[in-house]
């Protein structure tokens, strides 16, 4: 007599798969991603977004992109070095080193021999604190400032609940140099007042924001004239060949890696989507420029440059100077 094999119905395997979100493969990612139409910097109908390759009520972006990050904050770390193949770390210290904090202030009209002015930065979407150590550490080792400050903003209270966990464990524990803020960036509290801020910073993080071009505004809103916007963000691959591997590894192992290492493949399979549906580097710098910022770098109205590509394009750096009062 043949042993009994328990019905679909009776699997307890199969009860577990019918709550979670359809398996999506990685052939079909992949043809999505052929598929799927430019990037726009407004959504066709204002009510909806993306998110990834879904399309959802805008009014829901918040609250979904909160649960991917509260799922993979305490595994932040391992998720960007399978997103980058541990280079994420090089290109935060290539960023850092590139906006020289603690230099004299970019926002300041005052002769050379005038007193350094500290800084006050904000660095948005950090809730970790990658950049905003790295922030203070080149300020105080590289440039002798011990007096310019970080307010790290996340909306995310599991992102910032494991930023100050890592902070207890450096020089900036409990220290006035360095303050915490849950706070939604396309809508910045009173307590980051207009031409406040010398420097703004946000990595890896703004693809994910629901209104990017109000999150512009803002920053452009607080900054100091004469402060620095900076951007570090996955963003995409011009070289054909390059682009095909890139896309093979991002959709066919990423998701795989993510159910491994953090037993989490729906948040990895969203990000990986997410930087699909950024903008590309032009679009992203115009966007910048449309918020009101001069583009450093960029020849002419219509001019090619206004960004650094990383890695081929795997990730780019773009920068937007508030211009002078």
């Amino acid at each position: 007599m043949p042993p009994h094999i328990p019905t679909p119905t009776s699997s307890p395997f199969t009860r577990l798969l019918s709550r979670r979100q359809p398996y999506r493969c990685f052939s079909c990612s992949l043809r999505l991603s052929q598929s799927s139409p430019q990037p726009q910097t407004q959504p066709q109908d204002a009510s909806t977004t993306h998110f990834g390759f879904q399309s959802i009520p805008s009014s829901t972006k918040t609250s979904r992109v909160s649960s991917v990050f509260s799922s993979v904050a305490s595994s932040y770390d391992n998720m960007n070095d399978i997103m980058s193949l541990g280079i994420h770390r090089l290109w935060k210290d290539h960023f850092v080193r590139s906006l020289n904090p603690g230099s004299p202030s970019p926002s300041s009209s005052s002769p050379t021999n005038h007193p350094r002015t500290p800084w006050t930065m904000l660095d948005v979407a950090g809730g970790t604190g990658d950049i905003a150590f790295r922030l203070l550490d080149h300020a105080s080792l590289i440039n002798q400032d011990n007096e310019s400050k970080v307010i790290v903003s996340d909306i995310n209270p599991d992102m910032l609940a494991e930023g100050k966990r890592r902070a207890s464990e450096t020089p900036y524990a409990d220290s006035p140099r360095l303050e915490w803020l849950e706070a939604n960036a396309e809508s910045l509290p009173a307590s980051i007042p207009p031409g406040s801020i010398d420097l703004y910073t946000v990595a890896f993080g703004i693809r994910n924001f629901t209104h990017k071009d109000l999150a512009l505004r803002e920053a452009y809103r607080v900054l100091k004239h004469g402060g620095v916007f900076a951007c570090l963000e996955f963003s995409h691959v011009d070289n054909r060949l390059f682009n095909s591997l890139y896309k093979r590894w991002s959709f066919g192992a990423i998701p795989i890696f993510g159910q491994l290492v953090a037993g989490d493949r729906d948040s990895y399979q969203y990000l990986v989507e997410s930087i699909e549906r950024f903008p590309r580097q032009r679009e992203w710098r115009d966007m910048i420029r449309n918020a009101g910022f001069m583009i450093p770098g960029m020849g002419g109205e219509e001019g090619e440059g206004g960004w650094e590509d990383l890695m081929g394009g795997i990730a780019a750096v773009h920068k937007g100077v508030k211009p002078l009062g």
